[in-house]
């Protein structure tokens, strides 16, 4: 039985450079636009919430599962690339990270994750929950690097932040459970 699987980014949040990054949560904009999805029925199919461990992360997908009475499933190794050698950057010099960490897939930059490893560990980690075959649509609810390389795995495309979302967050693109055949690309959470 073949069923729809959304990879969804979490939306804005409160970015707090006093606050270790995966402790950040939604913004009141980012709150506004899970809240706005769950009102248009699209996600009815779905039986399965699995949400990265990051407070960003979970608090997107509980808005969505508590509105379709479904339970949020945490999976730890679902969270972002590791930038935690680094910390907050600011927005430029972070945009010059992520182009490096994209550019440059098999290297370490500046302590940073290899994007090679977060590819394989994120596709372990969706590839684990779509082994259950479980009935039902599956919503990943996770960061926009991770989906990126999860993205590229699933479409047969090499590592390039040319695929990434766009700017903003709060983006999903979806897939087959049967044949992993990439539906769309990213697209604007308001679009589903």
């Amino acid at each position: 039985m073949t069923n729809v699987v959304r990879y969804l980014t979490h939306p804005q949040v409160n970015i707090d450079p006093s606050v270790p990054v995966p402790r950040w949560g939604l913004s009141e904009v980012g709150k506004a636009r899970t809240e706005a999805v769950t009102a248009t029925g699209l996600l009815s199919g779905t039986t399965q919430v699995i949400s990265s461990g990051e407070r960003k992360a979970i608090e997107t997908a509980e808005i969505i599962a508590a509105k379709m009475g479904v339970d949020v499933e945490v999976r730890e190794a679902m969270h972002e690339n590791d930038r935690s050698a680094t910390g907050f950057l600011v927005p430029d010099e972070f945009e010059v990270m992520a182009n490096q960490f994209f550019g440059h897939p098999h290297t370490s930059i500046r302590g940073w994750e290899r994007a090679i490893d977060a590819q394989l560990r994120i596709v372990r980690e969706v590839e684990h929950v779509l082994s259950r075959n479980t009935p039902g649509d599956v919503l990943l609810v996770g960061h926009g690097g991770v989906g990126t390389l999860l993205y590229c795995r699933y479409s047969g495309l090499g590592i390039d932040r040319a695929h990434d979302q766009p700017a903003g967050g709060g983006c999903f693109f979806a897939f087959t459970s049967q044949g992993r055949r990439v539906l769309h690309g990213w697209r604007r959470l308001e679009e589903l």
